[in-house]
């Protein structure tokens, strides 16, 4: 059995009141103290006692308060609607949507094309409405702390937790939608819910609603946590190092997803949360090998780069356990193992060949698509790509029992969505109902899903630095991540890959001397290689201001060898975020208001 904090924390049995309300019709509020009505999470488990007003505010019973709002990362998304948002990110050059064809899934096809997607399409009221009802539990339990003893460090360091998980929901739903209504204000009435405008802060504004939530947990947080699952003080200041490069790139031209301007102040904060003191003495460092962020083993889970993660558990005496579902459909068709793999989420030709390295040994920046890499073909790649992707002529999950090939058996398409497979998900086939199970014909496994890993802190680190133009002390930085992809062609589960399977591998150092453009050009292709099929790309480029010209033109040479995204458009100033959902705008009684792009 895994000791983890959701599986640990839903054994703590309580019961108290319950509250629900409605926002604007599809966003409705359930929050219980009651454990079996939260979830499926909870639902296995049978109340031992009630809490009573008085104890409900006593530290002691406090975790008890917080069960619904931590289980809520685990019960309220699914693999339709995953918390890791990889559904969304199939609209970067990364990746394609895969499954069976184009009418599996295909809001999310007409979204990877560019056209034919609709403010009524389900995918979008599904994420809103499940991110906001998770937030619903985080700000109800926030209400509940906050009548307890304030002065008490225990209630301090849980309302410092919730603050963060609200921070969590905000970040996440402000990625996608842009403007977005913030359930940030105490004990909100139903009237308070259905008078939330989604303009009452501009671009900028909101950005810092989730800075502030999370300066607040900063400040209380301990630097390590018993209970793996709760955030740490560490783990703060890489959400805020990540929340101010965003805000970095201001966007506040209401007419337009422009990056208007990089804000120096911001940058300045990037680099003041990035500050290694802050991680190394906690323990953070970078593993030897990139696959140890991605193996299920108890060894391996909750390692020195992972700095948090979102707990997964079997065996907690659930039918199933707290097993991660949302990745489910990224599981592919493996012959005489689960034929019936879902096959999403498929890595795209274009994010394979740019692991191809020169003869430095360094990315091909301007060139990296004229030829598509094959196993065998003499070029040198970088090792991360097989760490990344599945890539036929190499074992899938690095089991050679199990060779991937350009054969239909290993494609749910018949190969139109290609043959490679995203292997950052997923789990060896041998481990089979230890980490990995087959639960009503597809398939979950216990592995955690990290949210924040320290090679992406040295990145933002980096990025702030160059764009500050210390862009020899931000190409350092770079070259940590570098060292350590250089360090895996000996020491890594594809090390032996250059003996089996006629793999090269070549990864070099940047030792010139760059300018701030080329710099950020390095930048911005090591964030792609260090962080592919992590659900990062998408979101990256529009922050930078750069999806509507990278994701035109891979269309344009992708399309030659994927004839599906022929016809396939980027539309600036329309594309880079998803809709407001039509029934949240119809029932918001004017309170709404729609992203530009005429939709």
């Amino acid at each position: 059995m895994i000791t983890k904090i959701f599986s640990m924390m839903k054994r703590r049995m309580a019961a108290a009141n319950s509250s629900s309300f409605i926002l604007h019709s599809s966003f409705i509020i359930v929050f219980s103290l009651l454990a079996t009505s939260c979830s499926k999470f909870l639902e296995e488990q049978v109340p031992q006692a009630t809490l009573t007003q008085d104890e409900v505010k006593d530290p002691k019973y406090i975790d008890n308060v917080l069960t619904s709002a931590y289980a809520g990362l685990l019960s309220i998304e699914d693999m339709n609607a995953s918390f890791s948002l990889w559904n969304y990110d199939t609209r970067s050059d990364d990746a394609y949507v895969g499954g069976a064809g184009f009418s599996d899934g295909d809001v999310f096809h007409n979204l990877e094309r560019g056209n034919g997607f609709l403010t009524t399409d389900w995918n979008f009221g599904s994420i809103w409405s499940k991110l906001y009802n998770y937030l619903s539990r985080v700000s109800l339990s926030i209400d509940v702390l906050a009548t307890a003893d304030q002065q008490n460090a225990t209630i301090q360091q849980r309302t410092a937790e919730m603050k963060f998980l609200r921070a969590y929901g905000h970040f996440q739903l402000k990625r996608l939608f842009k403007k977005i209504p913030f359930v940030n204000k105490p004990n909100m009435t139903e009237e308070d819910y259905n008078n939330l405008s989604n303009t009452e802060y501009t671009n900028d504004e909101g950005w810092q609603q989730i800075i502030n939530d999370l300066e607040d947990a900063y400040q209380v947080l301990p630097v390590s946590q018993t209970e793996k699952g709760r955030p740490t003080k560490a783990a703060a200041a890489a959400f805020l190092a990540k929340v101010y490069l965003y805000k970095a790139y201001h966007q506040d031209d209401a007419s337009s997803n422009k990056v208007t301007s990089i804000n120096s102040d911001d940058l300045q904060k990037v680099v003041e949360y990035t500050n290694p003191s802050i991680f190394t003495a906690a323990g953070y460092g970078l593993e030897s090998d990139l696959h140890n962020n991605f193996r299920p083993e108890e060894a391996y889970e909750n390692g020195k780069e992972s700095i948090w993660a979102v707990q997964y558990s079997k065996n907690d005496g659930t039918t199933w356990g707290n097993l991660n579902f949302s990745n489910r459909l990224i599981v592919p068709c493996i012959p005489k193992v689960h034929d019936s793999g879902a096959d999403f989420y498929k890595p795209s030709h274009n994010l394979v060949n740019a692991y191809r390295t020169n003869s430095d040994g360094l990315p091909r920046l301007d060139d990296f698509n004229s030829t598509d890499y094959t196993v065998g073909s003499g070029e040198t790649v970088d090792p991360r790509l097989f760490v990344t992707v599945g890539v036929p002529g190499t074992p899938y999950m690095f089991n050679p029992a199990y060779m991937m090939a350009e054969s239909n058996t290993w494609s749910r398409s018949g190969g139109n969505y290609g043959y490679f497979v995203s292997l950052k998900q997923n789990v060896d086939p041998a481990l089979t109902d230890v980490y990995i199970y087959n639960c009503d014909n597809q398939w979950a496994s216990s592995m955690n899903r990290i949210v924040f890993r320290y090679a992406d802190v040295l990145l933002m680190r980096a990025e702030a630095l160059i764009q500050l133009g210390q862009t020899a002390e931000g190409i350092q930085l770079v070259n940590q991540v570098r060292d350590r992809a250089n360090g895996m062609i000996k020491n890594s589960v594809v090390a032996n890959y250059q003996v089996k399977y006629g793999v090269r591998y070549a990864v070099g150092r940047y030792n010139g001397s760059y300018d701030k453009e080329t710099a950020m050009k390095i930048l911005k292709m090591e964030r792609r290689l260090e962080l592919a099929m992590e659900a990062e790309r998408f979101f990256d480029l529009v922050r930078w201001g750069d999806a509507a010209t990278v994701i035109n033109r891979f269309y344009a040479t992708e399309s030659e060898k994927m004839n599906f995204l022929e016809g396939s458009s980027f539309t600036a100033d329309k594309n880079e975020y998803c809709p407001v959902p039509y029934e949240q705008i119809a029932a918001s009684n004017g309170h709404y208001q729609q992203n530009c792009g005429n939709w």
